[in-house]
């Protein structure tokens, strides 16, 4: 059996990222990506039609086998009683005094509704470094979170800040709609694997885009698990983004020979290109050594001037 789901993006990669995000893999499923249509522009400047590009992203499900027919067996005695299960602890739990959030909820409210959504459902739960917040805005989900959930991560940078106004105690605020924050980190995990076995086939460093701390973190977790490779951040702000490398001592299965002479810094020596173009201070042909200038202290930029002496004629 085959489990598909059609993302749309402007581009490739946000079709494809969109469409690993509804199909919702489980972590050991093999996803695969087709690209259904390619983006297209409008032809003649502001005629004609502007078309996203379209990406499938499939699997297969194991097809489940019969159950066995049960065997009748001879009646055993009865077992000692075991002791009962411990309780699962749950993670989130209900506010006990939900009316303390009346004003952080009014003002989601109000910031929902400048997005164009008058109506949503907004649910507290108690974390153990914070509070847990659910939204269920219908088939609105998508303006909330849109594009690479930009617009989720700022709702939820506003109300932290809402929330944290005024008080000693910083509380951490997460805020989640249609189970986009699991979906999005399964989605980050198969985009470290990916660009893992890349780094550990070809050799070549791997820099994702730029990303948030909370899905920088995500991708350093998952790298820290796969042997041979390492991951590091760099840029500053938004523009901070994770750097995939071969660990140290660590060598490619399929190299590319490009960057063979790599500089550690996942790039190579152009130098090296071309055959007799080595870039080798031993190969580069000897220059004639230059005669030393003159240090005389009022010599001019362009030697000592001789003046000229008058010449002397015979009569």
């Amino acid at each position: 059996m085959i489990k598909e789901a059609i993302g749309i993006g402007k581009t490739v990669d946000e079709a494809r990222e969109n469409a690993a995000v509804q199909l919702s893999a489980p972590f050991e499923a093999d996803v695969k990506f087709e690209v259904v249509e390619m983006p297209k522009k409008k032809a003649f400047g502001i005629f004609g039609k502007e078309t996203p590009a379209k990406v499938k992203a499939f699997y297969e499900i194991p097809d489940k086998k019969p159950a066995a027919k049960p065997v009748k067996e001879k009646k055993a005695e009865k077992p000692a009683p075991k002791a009962p299960a411990a309780k699962p602890v749950s993670v989130n739990k209900p506010v006990a005094n939900p009316e303390a959030f009346d004003g952080t909820k009014a003002y989601i409210l109000s910031i929902l509704k400048g997005l164009g959504i008058s109506e949503c459902e907004v649910s507290f739960a108690e974390e153990e470094d914070g509070i847990a917040i659910e939204l269920d805005c219908g088939e609105d989900y998508g303006v909330v979170i849109g594009r690479r959930g930009e617009t989720l991560d700022a709702i939820q940078y506003l109300v932290r800040l809402y929330m944290n106004k005024g008080k000693d105690n910083y509380k951490r605020v997460s805020i989640n709609i249609g189970n986009y924050r699991e979906k999005r980190a399964e989605t980050l995990r198969e985009l470290a694997k990916r660009n893992a076995a890349k780094v550990l086939r070809n050799g070549r460093n791997a820099v994702l885009d730029p990303m948030n701390p909370y899905e920088r973190r995500i991708i350093h977790t998952t790298i820290q698990e796969i042997e041979g490779v390492e991951s590091h951040s760099v840029g500053s702000d938004s523009e901070r983004k994770v750097v995939i490398t071969l660990a140290e001592g660590v060598k490619p299965t399929n190299p590319d020979r490009r960057y063979n002479n790599r500089d550690g810094k996942g790039g190579y020596n152009r130098g090296n290109r071309g055959g007799s173009r080595t870039g080798s201070a031993q190969s580069a042909p000897q220059q004639p050594a230059r005669s030393p200038r003159s240090d005389l202290s009022n010599a001019s930029r362009y030697g000592k001037i001789e003046p000229k002496k008058p010449v002397v004629t015979e009569e």
